[in-house]
């Protein structure tokens, strides 16, 4: 089997499909007797190299683990590898409890509704306390789709995403109907204070929201422009802009399909290429106008991710095809720039809800990839998670993932930033971060419509 490759960074992470994914054996991962050496933090002008290999064990001891066998979990089999099937979300609800859910693994159904597709599974859910594992709530949830199901938001809730629903859990499991909208909903994200959702759902060229659903765009006042393009009128997947405990529409838009839409409390941001590999980094208010925060060096059309209201990160690439991941601050300073090895690919980017860390987890081949050498299952040796100081770029954690998971959902931070949990070699492993560096001043306020 051979898989695609995408050339650009921003591409893989809009497009759901066409990621490759890989298997790697269980392992339990070692406790070093001493931490491995990181590479130092970034200097202003200097370009840090990442490591783009798998560590023989972790550069931090973990604080404690918890085994995932007698929770249920098993692997998942090579029969969903390069699918990107979302099969685990892995979520802090505070400091001290942690929320596992993963596919469980059971017969197909030879019948279903017509609008199942055939796509319905079962997520198990269990609340576990930390340190000691014990498990606090349990429940068993039916969903359609394989794609990402779940988003941790920052008081102990979570959004579960079902086909055109949305609902609102906590610590009980218990679930409460949130959002409804016209059509199914292919692609959700939300600013860093989780207070705002961008929402893509696939709906007809014409429909007229039933009471409850959120308006569509012949009831909204305003249009989205995404990389200077405005939304085409007849494409079938709709963009929102919407304030998540109301549900009020803020700004929507047609597009041809869906799109990522980093957005902060204030707007959402845009990359428009100036000269060369130059790009420039602008973000436009909710409440209108735009500003220039600053500009970017990249080979291929940056992925801009919002870290907190005060920082950005721009992930794109140099002209050998190698990763390149920039920091700004709110104000346009580069904070730190970085550049991750060509063996190391497909890259993931979780943040922490306090915006002091980031992790980037990809997956490790045995050599770089590029059209004309593609990979085999064999080629690729397993997924590297690194977590990274947001305000200095300092490598804080270097260790792996087992099993890799294409779609990601298998690193957590807690709501302070000070833990990430990984899911390694059969357990949970929790490891207590370094101090983070202070974060740039954050940026100045808008008024909302």
């Amino acid at each position: 089997m051979r898989f695609a490759l995408c050339l650009s960074a921003a591409a893989a992470a809009l497009c759901a499909s066409a990621w490759a994914a890989s298997q790697t054996a269980s392992q339990t991962a070692a406790v070093p007797d001493a931490p491995a050496p990181l590479p130092a933090p970034p200097r202003p002008g200097r370009i840090t190299v990442l490591p783009s290999r798998l560590p023989e064990k972790p550069s931090l001891p973990p604080a404690f683990s918890i085994s995932v066998e007698p929770l249920s979990f098993s692997a998942p089999g090579p029969l969903y590898l390069g699918q990107r099937n979302s099969l685990v979300s892995l979520d802090f609800l505070d400091e001290n409890r942690l929320l596992f859910t993963f596919r469980v693994p059971g017969l197909m159904r030879r019948e279903f509704a017509e609008n199942d597709a055939g796509e319905e599974r079962q997520i198990r859910a269990v609340v576990l306390s930390l340190p000691a594992g014990a498990v606090l709530a349990e429940a068993l949830w039916t969903v359609h789709d394989r794609a990402r199901y779940l988003w941790m938001l920052k008081d102990g809730h979570f959004l579960l995403r079902d086909r055109e629903n949305l609902g609102l859990g906590d610590a009980s499991l218990e679930l409460k109907p949130l959002l409804r909208f016209p059509g199914p909903v292919t692609w959700l994200e939300m600013d860093p204070a989780g207070d705002y959702l961008v929402a893509d759902s696939r709906e007809p060229a014409a429909v007229t929201p039933k009471p409850g659903e959120v308006p569509s765009p012949a009831t909204a006042s305003a249009s989205i422009t995404v990389d200077g393009q405005k939304a085409a009128p007849q494409a079938e997947t709709v963009v929102r802009i919407l304030r998540r405990e109301s549900g009020k529409v803020m700004l929507v838009s047609r597009v041809r399909s869906s799109v990522h839409l980093p957005i902060n409390s204030s707007g959402y941001l845009e990359s428009l290429r100036a000269s060369g590999t130059q790009w420039v980094v602008n973000l436009n208010y909710f409440s209108g106008g735009s500003k220039v925060l600053g500009r970017v060096e990249s080979a291929c059309s940056p992925l801009l991710e919002f870290l907190s209201d005060r920082s950005v990160l721009s992930t794109g690439c140099f002209s050998d095809g190698q990763g390149r991941l920039t920091a700004l601050s709110a104000d346009g300073r580069r904070l730190w720039e970085a550049r991750t090895g060509d063996t190391a690919v497909w890259p993931l980017i979780v943040r922490s809800p306090d915006g002091s860390h980031l992790a980037r987890e990809a997956l490790a081949v045995s050599h770089p990839v590029s059209p004309r050498a593609p990979i085999d299952r064999e080629d690729i040796k397993g997924q590297l998670v690194e977590v990274i100081d947001a305000a200095n770029g300092a490598v804080a954690l270097e260790t792996t993932a087992s099993p890799a998971l294409d779609a990601g959902g298998n690193v957590a931070f807690s709501p302070s930033g000070h833990r990430v949990a990984v899911l390694n070699g059969g357990a949970i492993q929790v490891f207590e971060l370094p101090p983070s560096a202070a974060l740039p001043d954050p940026l100045p306020a808008q008024p909302l419509p």
